[in-house]
């Protein structure tokens, strides 16, 4: 699993000029956390699913109890604490075996937390959106915004900070880009910011993580956009 991914990271590079000139701020990318590879093991052990719903992201989709929340006992969580759009381009066929109805991705502030360039994240999840459409023609793709941050917090992680005109950059692209890619953009982080202009702290645990209240809210917008279609 070590070699494949780093295979496809190398693949990567050859691919793309912009990641040759940042491997040096990716160093950890080879040396892949064990909580990926268990998560990654757990996954590919369950029997497929056709048709499920996918959340699909980092830790803030893996903190979710998307079964309850969404009141469907089939949906798949597929969030990785720490993961980056280079972990979801690795895992993507154990994603797509199961030709899911819907996929809402969230991913991208922890490749911000490792200075990854903001054109080599949208180029990755551009491209995450030509493979899921190119190999499950059938499946909605959402991607959703990269949320606020909000680094009042005593508590708030050092490696985020900073982070917020890169987020605005990434969510502007992805809202613009959304019809041609062939995906659906739900703006998540315009309705979680305060009147202050970060994300409002009812919503957060450490500026960065959601509360209970958080994940019912998130809910609650992807519930009230037209185009989910949620039951």
């Amino acid at each position: 699993m070590f070699l494949r991914f780093l295979v496809v990271l190398l693949f990567m590079i050859n691919l793309n000029p912009h990641l040759s000139a940042q491997t040096r701020t990716y160093d950890t990318l080879p040396n892949v956390p064990d909580h990926y590879v268990k998560r990654f093991v757990l996954f590919k052990a369950e029997p497929v699913k056709t048709g499920a719903i996918v959340m699909l992201g980092n830790s803030i989709t893996e903190g979710g109890n998307w079964k309850k929340l969404l009141g469907d006992s089939a949906v798949l969580n597929r969030g990785i604490s720490g993961d980056v759009t280079f972990g979801v381009l690795n895992r993507l066929e154990e994603v797509l075996r199961h030709k899911p109805s819907k996929i809402f991705l969230l991913i991208g502030i922890n490749d911000l937390s490792r200075n990854t360039p903001d054109e080599v994240i949208i180029e990755n999840l551009f491209t995450i959106a030509k493979r899921i459409k190119a190999a499950s023609p059938k499946t909605e793709l959402f991607i959703q915004s990269i949320l606020p941050t909000n680094e009042s917090f005593k508590n708030f992680p050092n490696a985020f900070r900073g982070k917020g005109p890169h987020i605005t950059t990434i969510n502007t692209q992805l809202a613009r880009y959304a019809e041609k890619m062939n995906y659906h953009f739900i703006d998540l982080y315009t309705q979680f910011l305060g009147t202050d202009g970060l994300m409002d702290a009812k919503y957060a645990t450490d500026g960065l993580h959601l509360t209970a209240l958080g994940y019912q809210h998130w809910v609650r917008i992807l519930r009230s956009d037209p185009k989910v279609k949620l039951k």
